[in-house]
């Protein structure tokens, strides 16, 4: 058995967003996207241009890892928790600082970056999509 698991971040309407603001702060690639207008329609229910435009799925390969982002289902509300975080490995401080950096633009800080006794450099931030990332640096 073949077992893969990959973060999958949901947000309302904002994937698209979502999904340049990872381009830029992580340095994804985006590898497939589709939106819910490029999917099956059904005629007896008609969707507006808006909902159209939403994000039905996408995948992003950031390192070596693929990452999905799409919009929640208009009828399944979003609810924000913190019970999964994606946690970040690096190698270095520098790298750690960088990516740090780039994800609290616009979210917030909620462990700052600094020396910890399992690392030369940790921290967490939950980003502007309410999605809750820790950097963990291998060495200084």
């Amino acid at each position: 058995m073949t077992l893969q698991i990959n973060p999958f971040v949901l947000v309302d309407g904002t994937a698209s967003e979502a999904i340049a603001f990872y381009q830029e702060a992580l340095g994804a690639k985006l590898l497939f996207k589709q939106t819910v207008g490029e999917g099956p329609q059904h005629p007896e229910s008609p969707l507006t241009e808006q909902e159209k435009a939403r994000i039905a799925h996408s995948v992003l390969l950031v390192g070596e890892t693929s990452f999905f982002v799409a919009d929640q289902e208009l009828s399944q509300p979003l609810s924000h928790g913190n019970g999964i975080t994606i946690c970040i490995t690096v190698d270095t401080t520098d790298e750690a600082q960088q990516l740090y950096d780039s994800l609290k633009a616009g979210g917030t800080v909620d462990i700052e970056l600094s020396p910890a006794y399992f690392s030369p450099a940790y921290g967490m931030v939950t980003d502007k999509f309410g999605v809750c990332f820790q950097i963990f640096t291998k060495r200084a």
